[in-house]
This record gives structure tokens, sequence and C-alpha cells, in this order.
């Protein structure tokens, strides 16, 4: 490859992978966010800030369901590993606490302040103290689902990942089923983009935390989606995603939303009626 097409290609992924150019007022997303997570919080029992470890944003926020041993969904936020907290996670708890599940919404630590591996790390932390402690607040161990947007479905990638589970003292199939949204799995193209002037990746490290190249061998079922009207490349990861996925045997689906953005898409997740509200219910067995 010459320098102008490594040049005309690195131009293509930064235009592709700028979530935020892709829609007009990109600032009211993460206020909606912020706001039906504030009415969650008002309108639902929660346990705030349980800890899953030492540090300052090692915390989660716990919504039971009104039964006991409820499955759980783990809701990891995106905002491309940088931005975005807890706070504006809740926005799906109303809805799927009412359908019978419990929620999970946790922090971790942001770039470029630490790196992917530690964030990995962090969310994988996480997972292993719901193992652990979900039975105390009314959640069924044995019945854990993770999901997340963007950076979040990548970190999901990164749950489903093999030959991490012995380090946390995990069984691999501590994950029963996964929905990520808009998802990262390969960082490979991420490298030349402005994207990397905060994740500070090397093609080791973005190797390393690329879910396709760590797929395991037995695992839940996962359920891919991602906007109608998102670039490209984000529905290519995907779709390559769950190629590589179904290409070893393993149960996946794929799940476009016609007429949704990298942003509102997530939505869904909160609306009951819609695509992937359904889709998670089913996923739990909730339907």
């Amino acid at each position: 490859m010459t320098s102008n097409d490594q040049t005309e290609l690195a131009a293509y992924y930064d235009s592709q992978y700028n979530a935020r150019a892709s829609v007009q007022d990109y600032e009211q997303y993460p206020r909606l966010y912020r706001a039906l997570s504030d009415q969650a919080h008002a309108r639902l029992t929660c346990y705030k800030d349980l800890p899953y470890g030492p540090g300052e944003h090692e915390r989660l926020d716990f919504f039971p369901a009104a039964r006991p041993d409820a499955p759980v969904l783990l809701f990891i936020h995106g905002g491309y590993w940088r931005a975005l907290s807890k706070a504006d996670s809740a926005f799906m708890a109303p809805a799927l606490t009412a359908a019978g599940a419990a929620v999970a919404v946790l922090d971790y630590d942001l770039a470029p302040a630490v790196s992917l591996d530690h964030i990995v790390d962090q969310t994988r932390r996480a997972l292993a103290w719901l193992y652990r402690n979900a039975a105390a607040h009314g959640g069924d161990p044995q019945r854990l689902y993770v999901s997340g947007s963007s950076a979040g479905g990548h970190l999901c990638g990164m749950l489903l990942a093999a030959g991490w589970h012995a380090a946390y003292q995990l069984p691999t199939d501590v994950v029963r089923g996964a929905l990520p949204v808009s998802g990262l799995y390969d960082l490979l193209p991420l490298l030349p983009t402005h994207i990397n002037t905060w994740m500070n990746l090397d093609e080791a490290a973005a190797r390393r935390n690329s879910p396709l190249f760590h797929l395991p061998e037995h695992a839940g079922e996962l359920l891919v989606s991602y906007g109608g009207l998102e670039s490209q490349e984000f529905a290519r990861q995907s779709e390559a995603f769950l190629s590589a996925w179904n290409s070893r045997g393993l149960r996946g689906r794929s799940l476009p939303v016609p007429g949704r953005n990298h942003y509102d898409v997530v939505l869904q997740l909160g609306e009951p009626g819609m695509a992937l509200h359904q889709a998670v219910l089913e996923l739990m067995e909730l339907a």
C-alpha cells in the first residue's frame, strides 16, 4: 500500500468512526440519557454506589426486579471510553425491571487517564462482583446478561472473550447472553484515527483488546445490533463479529434497527414494544 493509499484509508476511517459528526446536535443525546436516568432513579428502588473494587470510580448501581432471583442485565455505557457514566445509563431500568429483570449499571475510569487494559479489567471485576453478590440484591447469579452501547458494546465483547475467566475465579459460562449495540470488535482501524489521540493504542494493545481476535469455544447467545443510520463501518464491525462468532458454531444473530442513529438506537432497550426491548426480553427468557 502506498503512502497516498494509507493516507486515504486513514481519512476514511477517521470519518467513519467520528460518531458525533454523524448526527445533528450531538449534545441532545447525553442530556436525554441523563434526564431519563434521573427519572429512573427517582421512581425505582436502587442500591446505589455498590463498590466492585477499591478505586474511586469502581461503583455500580443495582435496580432490583419486583421478584427475587431475577435475571440480571449488566449495562455498560459508551462514550468512546472517555465520557459518560452510570448516572447517564439507567434509562432502560424502568421498562426492564417492570418486565422482571434486574439492571446493573457501572462506572469505570475513563481514558486518557487510564489505559484500555485497565478499563477492560474493571469491567471484568464488576462482572465478577455481580456473580458473587447479585443474589444478596435479588438477582440470579446463574442468569447474568450483558449489554452496552458503542464503547460499552466493545466492553461486552471483551466479557465474551476467551482466556480471562480463571484469573477472576469465574466459570467460562458466566455470561448467559449478550446484546452489544453499535459495538467495536476490531480496534485496528482506530489506530490512525483521532480516537487514538486519547486511547494511545499501539497494534499490540489494539489486538489484545479486540473481541474479534479472542472468540470463545463455548458461549451463550449473541445478538448484535446497530442503527440503520449509522456509518458503514459500525455496521460492518457488528456483522463481521457475528460472522466470526457463527463460524465457530456459536449461536447469534443481528438486529439492525431502521431509522435509528448511533446515539438513539440504544434507547430502544427502555422502550416497550420496540425491537431492542423485545429482543433483550427474549434473550433473558422474559418475553
